[in-house]
């Protein structure tokens, strides 16, 4: 298709007339892979003499094929696009990247980035000539655009990854210095010289953000781009051109070029300035940089914050980054000590006025509610917020520099609670008081453990906080609220002032002001979780619940979701006659939330967030009733078409916690019901496709269908569950490219297949021997290897006449009793056992070596037959001593589960001046006690080089939540049965066997037998004591 032909196609794509629009695209799709259509797109994108629609549409294409085309995923896929099509594109958006109008630039630039992150170096060489040429020319701006974009391609590289990063900063830097100095000695410059000196900073940003390049270390480099930076900072930004709209006046050019040279210099300051930095290169730069430019910077902070004092304009994104610097720079001697002359102003006349109610507030407040409550709870919006800013701030300031400036501030709030108290109603400073409310709340943890703070906690709230709940401004109500809750949890020496707070906030859930009930809900979580009697909660709940859930369909937020969690975890199974109720709501608001995150198609959209909130907390409910299993059934129908829905592609960003819901549904079910049994095709179609990640939590309600639904895995034919399992077990331990660990549930589902369905599936035993067989001779890791070893164990414990008869059938039977016996007998260089280190993995490979032993004569030799019965002995006595341990640490845990959360009242004042221990070396201190416990930690897991992949795991402890067959089954008696029946079938067997015992492995197995005794009494005495327990009549 020619150039012509290809404009009347993309002005018909466009057309009002959908017929025309779908021909238009499917021409579009048909030429798209023709030789040169690239090419001739380009050509109309940078056409001038094209409609603007056109070229625009043009350029979207154009985007979006080399967005899929230019670098596809898989390397076997083929190209398509030829090599000459790319060398003429790449040669020509150069060209034109400059040119064309800042709405197919943004389109152009995506092209580039594509473009430049598959072929630079390799394949684009003379892409950085092309660059440093044109630096070099008077219209630099192209090279900008485009260096830009190539810094950017190294900005989060890892060390091995940044190589081109320096020979890019050595090239270009110089020229950019150049260039940077021409511009700053413009007078009245325009706003276009703003956007290029923004460029100049990104590619600045981009090559500094992870390490500081060599040519910069160079004290006298470094220098020239320092004095620059701050010549910029200190500018005055020209009044001319400003625009008046607030939003498109912080976007302006020069007002961008302060934010990232502030951001530039925050960077270097907090991540290359610290003197602590072990690298000799970086403690030399950072102690260039505090010595030469942190004290200046300060400066210029102090000198840009100070408009604000005047009622002067500074972006909210600036003065959060500046007040980032001063909070960095509390701790450190030299800083505070040019900060302190002007500490007071900062405080109380730029600080403080940040963190009151404002004009913006209000009118989000009265004009878009809804709004204001999700900035209020965004944390994205906490890095551009002045507030935000404002309180860590003054929390840091308190928590490193108390002495001189909590009393101080302290004060300062007191005085405001004393006008506010003093003023008539017309004339209360509202505004600074719901900043004092605030400051407050911030700095709680400080109060809560500081005298003389600590004791009036109680007396102010009751003077000046709860008050405010019936304040006639929402806002203070609002803040009276979030107040309350920071401090819920303090003693209160009269209970009735807790109850009084506590009433409040609950009538704060139907406050006519939406910002108001949402921080009433937030609230009320903290009030929960510090309530001692629930009697007091417990005849509100119903109420409580509605009005949660009246809010739920207001808006999207998850915190709401917490505060939900919190009081059913708190009541349990008390929730039970709200179950169904609460299922209901959150499934509602579930599919809500669902709907807004796709309508605005962000993964971090507050209702994405609420979305797993809703899930997380249906969670908590199930797992409150868990021992109502009638309750189960009837939240299924409310709950089965989330499930059924998000165990496909639609569901991947909530797959974990649905799961977890199915996990609970098919464990705590009287019966699973067949409803419930279409979702395995779903979990093993995307196990397959996309969720190997997933693999360990799909094991377990797959488990659960296999344990607790036997009979129907075994009958069913329609879908055959037996097959469908085999498919996913074999191809997953036959694929070669998934690592050992990924595959670590699939030997797991072969145990609970052998151990549910024992004598029901003899057919099966040859093909899982068969790919466990095999998936052992390639396995690297020692974990995967014993995991492995177990499904021979409980393929032996199934039937161990069959097992054995098949691996002699492979003729790996000695090979693989050697392997087992191998791994049995590995001990670490502390002596412990390297390998079966759980309770569980103990008792599987005991119970598969004792079925060995009950074997005839001519299957199991002599020889054999005593290693089997030796490995036996140390196995049981191990078990024994693990679960006696286990035994042992459960007691001391219930004993000393109190210990170690003492707080010492005036510990966090230990870090001021005053204590002759300076903030620095408080933070050097801190450093030194994190790496001692670091080294600590790592004594503890051990550092056998061998035994990496075992040392993160739960090692000793065994998973609580699954349950097995082999629960019932007692090692030390079904051991000394065996042997019993062997004494008595095969005398003669018997007694050889005994012949080749040492003293010692006779005096175990005599051990064994009366622990055996023991445990028989003992097992009996639990069965009479649960048959009288169920026989008594209910109390």
């Amino acid at each position: 298709m020619d150039v012509p032909s290809l404009v009347v196609v993309l002005q018909a794509a466009l057309s009002p007339n959908p017929a025309e629009r779908k021909a238009a695209e499917e021409s579009l799709n048909k030429f798209q892979y023709t030789p040169q259509h690239l090419v001739r797109l380009l050509q109309i994108v940078i056409d001038n003499n094209c409609p603007m629609a056109v070229r625009q549409v043009a350029s979207i294409q154009f985007k979006n094929f080399i967005a899929k085309n230019w670098a596809p995923l898989d390397p076997n896929e083929p190209q398509k696009i030829l090599q000459s099509d790319k060398d003429v594109v790449r040669d020509h958006i150069l060209v034109f990247v400059a040119q064309v109008p800042p709405l197919l630039r943004v389109q152009l630039g995506e092209c580039l980035k594509t473009i430049i992150h598959a072929d630079y170096p390799e394949q684009w060489p003379p892409l950085l000539d092309w660059v440093k040429h044109n630096l070099q020319d008077q219209q630099a701006y192209g090279a900008l655009f485009v260096l830009q974009i190539l810094a950017r391609k190294y900005e989060f590289k890892s060390e091995e990854e940044r190589t081109p990063v320096h020979h890019i900063v050595e090239e270009t830097f110089p020229h950019l210095l150049n260039i940077f100095n021409r511009l700053v000695l413009i007078e009245n410059p325009a706003v276009e010289v703003a956007d290029l000196i923004k460029l100049i900073c990104k590619i600045f940003w981009s090559s500094i953000y992870l390490e500081i390049p060599k040519q910069l270390l160079d004290p006298n480099a470094f220098c020239a781009w320092m004095m620059l930076f701050l010549k910029v900072l200190e500018r005055p930004v020209p009044l001319e051109g400003q625009p008046v709209d607030p939003d498109l006046r912080k976007s302006w050019g020069w007002w961008k070029v302060k934010k990232w040279i502030v951001h530039i210099l925050n960077r270097l300051y907090t991540r290359f300035g610290d003197l602590k930095l072990r690298n000799p290169e970086n403690r030399a730069f950072a102690q260039n940089f505090q010595k030469n430019y942190a004290g200046k910077i300060l400066e210029c902070h102090l000198n840009l914050l100070g408009v604000i004092r005047v009622g002067g304009y500074l972006p909210d994104r600036v003065t959060n980054l500046i007040l980032q610097y001063l909070s960095n720079s509390i701790s450190k001697n030299s800083m505070y000590t040019l900060l302190q002359p002007q500490l007071d102003v900062l405080l109380f006349e730029i600080v403080f006025p940040l963190m009151c109610f404002n004009d913006n507030d209000q009118k989000l407040w009265e004009e878009d509610p809804h709004e204001y409550v999700r900035k209020g709870y965004d944390i994205i919006e906490d890095l551009y917020s002045p507030r935000t800013a404002s309180m860590d701030f003054v929390s840091e300031l308190v928590r490193k520099r108390g002495k001189e400036n909590l009393q101080k501030f302290i004060q300062f709030i007191v005085e405001i609670f004393k006008r506010y108290d003093e003023a008539h109603l017309e004339h209360k400073p509202y505004r600074q008081k719901d900043g004092a409310l605030l400051a407050v709340g911030a700095l709680c943890d400080k109060l809560k453990q500081t005298e003389p703070y600590k004791s009036g906690l109680e007396h102010m709230l009751m003077q000046h906080v709860f008050p405010e709940f019936r304040s006639p401004v929402g806002h203070l109500r609002a803040k009276a609220a979030w107040v309350a809750g920071q401090y819920a949890n303090v003693n209160f020496s009269d209970k009735n002032n807790f109850l009084q707070a506590l009433h409040s906030v609950v009538s704060g859930l139907h406050d006519p002001e939406l910002p108001v009930r949402v921080d009433s809900v937030f609230a009320l979580r903290s009030f929960v979780e510090a309530c001692k009697d629930l009697n007091d909660i417990r005849p509100i709940l119903p109420q409580l619940l509605d009005e949660i859930f009246k809010l739920m369909n207001e808006v999207e937020n998850e915190d709401l979701v917490f505060t939900l969690e919190t009081i059913v975890d708190k009541f349990g199974e008390e929730m039970a006659p709200y179950a169904l109720g609460l299922c209901q709501n959150l499934a509602a608001a579930f599919w809500r939330c669902m709907n807004t995150a796709e309508a605005d198609d962000e993964a971090d959209d507050p209702g994405a967030l609420a979305a797993v909130g809703c899930l997380r907390a249906i969670s908590t409910i199930l797992e409150s009733v868990s021992r109502l299993p009638h309750l189960f059934v009837q939240v299924e129908p409310t709950l089965l078409p989330i499930m059924q829905r998000m165990l496909t592609t639609d569901g991947q960003e909530v797959f974990e916690e649905v799961l977890e819901i199915v996990s609970y549904m098919t464990f705590f079910s009287p019966t699973i019901s067949l409803d419930m049994w279409t979702l395995w095709p779903l979990m093993i179609e995307a196990l397959a496709d996309w969720a190997i990640d997933f693999f360990p939590n799909i094991l377990v309600p797959l488990d659960n269908y296999v344990s607790r639904g036997t009979a129907h895995f075994l009958t069913c034919k329609e879908p055959d569950y037996q097959q469908s399992l085999w498919n996913m077990i074999s191809s997953i331990m036959a694929d070669k490219n998934l690592e050992d660990n990924d595959i670590e549930p699939a030997p797991k589902l072969i145990e609970v297949v052998f151990q549910n369905c024992r004598g029901q599936v003899d057919h099966w035993v040859e093909p899982y021997l068969r790919i466990t067989l095999d998936r052992l001779n390639r396995t690297e890791k020692s974990r995967l290897k014993c995991l492995l070893v177990q499904v021979i164990a409980n393929a032996v414990y199934y039937n161990a006449a069959l097992t054995l008869s098949i691996l002699n059938k492979f003729a790996v039977t000695t090979e693989v009793f050697n392997l087992w016996f191998q791994l049995l007998q590995q001990v670490k260089k502390s002596g412990a056992r390297a390998n079966f280190k759980r309770e569980h993995d103990k008792k599987v490979c005991c119970l598969g070596l004792t079925s060995l032993l009950a074997l005839p004569g001519e299957q199991i030799a002599g020889e054999a037959l005593g290693r089997v019965f030796r490995a036996a002995l140390d196995l049981l006595v191990a078990y024994k001593d693990q679960v006696a341990e286990a035994a042992k640490e459960e007691e001391a845990e219930d004993d000393d589960d109190m210990d170690g959360f003492q707080t010492d009242d005036e510990d966090e004042d230990g870090s001021d001046k005053e204590m002759g221990v300076d903030a620095e070396d408080e933070d050097e201190a801190d450093s030194l006690r994190l790496q001692k416990l670091a080294a600590q930690a790592k004594a503890f897991r051990g550092n056998d080089d061998n035994d990496e992949e075992y040392d993160s795991d739960d090692d000793f402890s065994d998973d609580e939540e699954m349950q097995s067959p082999i629960d019932e089954v007692d090692p030390f008696i079904f051991f000394v049965d065996i042997v019993q029946a062997l004494q008595a079938s095969d005398p003669i067997k018997f007694q050889y066997l005994m012949q080749t015992l040492d003293f010692q492995y006779q005096a175990l197995a005599n051990g064994v037998a009366q622990h055996a005794e023991l445990r028989r009494a003992e097992i009996e005495k639990e069965k009479m004591e649960k048959a009288s327990a169920a026989a008594a009549p209910p109390s």
